[in-house]
């Protein structure tokens, strides 16, 4: 896959993904398998089902992300994409944006989507 196409589809999923977490948190399962695993602030889990539950447990109803940065890599497993975002999350609560930094790898479906394999996001203090 040419670097243009694996920036195209990084930054589409990168708007798919943060306007479904923003707006229809529950959701967010559809993007994740069994095998998917995330590493949220330093606790891993694993499975959709378990990231959904994690996700939509969060302590705050309303968010918005602002993104700053997308970086995207073709992987050399199974035509997969490395989607690293840098941006920050307004709470509705909150008066101070918070920074964070996640990274997706995506893994190509038999239906010509992607699914998230691997989800990394640490919150940015200082």
């Amino acid at each position: 896959m040419e670097f243009e196409q694996v920036d195209m589809v990084g930054r589409a999923f990168v708007d798919h993904y943060y306007h479904l977490f923003d707006n229809d948190r529950m959701s967010l399962s559809s993007l994740y398998q069994p095998t998917s695993m995330l590493s949220f602030e330093g606790q891993k889990i694993q499975g959709a089902e378990e990231i959904s539950s994690k996700l939509s447990g969060l302590p705050f109803d309303q968010c918005r992300h602002l993104i700053s940065t997308v970086d995207t890599q073709p992987s050399p497993v199974n035509g997969g994409i490395i989607v690293f975002v840098s941006g920050s999350l307004q709470l509705a609560e909150e008066e101070h944006h918070l920074r964070f930094s996640q990274m997706f790898h995506l893994i190509p479906t038999h239906q010509g989507g992607y699914f998230v394999q691997n989800d990394i996001f640490r919150l940015n203090y200082g």
